[in-house]
């Protein structure tokens, strides 16, 4: 009972944003006002502490709105200077092949920018990107979104490993541990969290191509996934050996940055060179035969003339 009535604002958000299609505006107040209700009827908390811990959440609100501005003002930029549209005539050059492409953007680069800024930057920023080499909308979110999975743990310069350590700092206080003590915990968090995480991450990119062909291709068959699966696979432990090797060694700050820092190179490398690439390049349908719901309700925009040097453009993103 306890337990469904802690999940069910989770769940109402779900249903309101999932099934009715309302905007968050509209149903996070609601998910709020049934947190308050369930706070007052069920916990018995007094008025005060609901309001207290009402304004925090509004001031951690805060800091993830603040990051996401940041992220589309570097997308503005990119796209007002021409940044974005160099780099995007760069992936062209590299590969045609859709599939390589997600890997390349989706995965590589969303897990170097989940290191270093997380709190869904890496889809606000290679979102975009995806859409401008001309993926419909709907599939370059899905993408995005898969691949923004196996960095998490460590993202923002290990902000989650260090959050769980501020809630578990009363509970290790318990136990008797001191600060040395507590400070060895999180290295060996940091540590295991890495294991399950590397070895599902190496055939996350694999997921994301079998979802992007059964429901954007031609075909609508996972087989064309499949015919990418040595390169997905190399991309996969191209970042999750570097990133599981950093978490053991240097701790939770490094292994997302890390782990993209030097798989992206190795991967744009043997993209390249056609190292394990697909021999048939894949691509979607013509976009005049794409469903309504492939697209986006609203202007995504011009990524504007390529006016900058290649050199040049990659720096802004960075």
């Amino acid at each position: 009972m306890y337990a469904f009535m802690a999940f069910l604002p989770i769940l109402v958000t779900i249903v309101l944003m999932a099934s009715f299609n309302w905007p968050a505006k509209r149903a996070l107040p609601i998910s709020w006002l049934l947190s308050a209700v369930i706070a007052l009827t069920v916990w018995q908390m007094d008025f005060q502490h609901i309001i207290g811990y009402s304004l925090f959440g509004v001031f951690k609100a805060l800091d993830v709105l603040i990051i996401i501005f940041g992220a589309i003002l570097i997308l503005n930029t990119l796209k007002q200077s021409g940044a974005m549209a160099t780099i995007n005539n760069g992936f062209m050059g590299i590969t045609k092949d859709r599939r390589i492409q997600a890997i390349i953007v989706g995965w590589m680069f969303g897990a170097f920018i989940e290191g270093a800024a997380g709190f869904g930057t890496p889809a606000a920023l290679a979102g975009p990107l995806l859409v401008g080499l001309g993926f419909p909308p709907l599939a370059a979110a899905m993408v995005a979104l898969i691949f923004n999975s196996t960095p998490v743990s460590y993202g923002a310069v290990g902000t989650p490993i260090f959050g769980a350590m501020s809630t578990l700092a009363g509970n290790l206080k318990n136990a008797g541990l001191d600060a040395a003590g507590a400070e060895s915990f999180k290295l060996v968090l940091a540590k295991w969290v890495s294991i399950p995480h590397a070895l599902v991450g190496i055939f996350v990119p694999l997921l994301g191509l079998c979802m992007l062909t059964k429901f954007f291709g031609k075909e609508k068959s996972i087989a064309g996934g499949l015919a990418a699966a040595p390169f997905a696979i190399f991309a996969g432990l191209a970042f999750t050996v570097p990133y599981s090797i950093t978490a053991w060694t240097l701790g939770p700050e490094f292994p997302s940055l890390v782990g993209a820092f030097i798989g992206l190179p190795i991967v744009l490398w043997a993209a390249k060179n056609n190292f394990l690439t697909p021999k048939t390049p894949w691509d979607f349908p013509q976009q005049s035969e794409w469903e309504e719901d492939w697209k986006s309700v609203v202007d995504t925009g011009d990524v504007g003339e390529a006016k900058m040097p290649l050199l040049k453009a990659w720096p802004h993103m960075l």
